[in-house]
């Protein structure tokens, strides 16, 4: 009998911009940059990935990062410079679960 699958769960933080919070990612980005350092350093291994999609299309998330936890990709979200300064019009958390390695 085969066995059930292991999974283990990965939190992905997608952010959703508009055209006007696109044209403000070159101004806001060093703020976020260090902010994404910043929160490395303080809790290591809960950021995994992040970067933005290189093909942003309509509707879709512009940028998505990996995270170990939900309350880590929560507590980044809510104080990363993107969000607090407009560039993100909106986030969402999903749990992604990832295969045996």
């Amino acid at each position: 009998m085969l066995e059930a699958p292991q999974w283990t769960e990965r939190f992905v933080l997608f952010y959703f911009s508009g055209e006007e919070g696109r044209t403000r990612v070159p101004e806001v980005f060093p703020a976020h940059h260090e902010y994404t350092n910043s929160f490395r350093a303080e809790q290591p291994g809960e950021l995994l990935f992040t970067g933005p999609f290189a093909e942003p299309a309509p509707g879709q998330p512009g940028a998505m990062n990996i995270f170990a936890t939900r309350e880590a990709a929560e507590v980044f979200a809510a104080s990363d410079p993107f969000v607090t300064e407009g560039v993100v019009s909106s986030w969402a958390v999903r749990t992604w679960l990832t295969g045996a390695d």
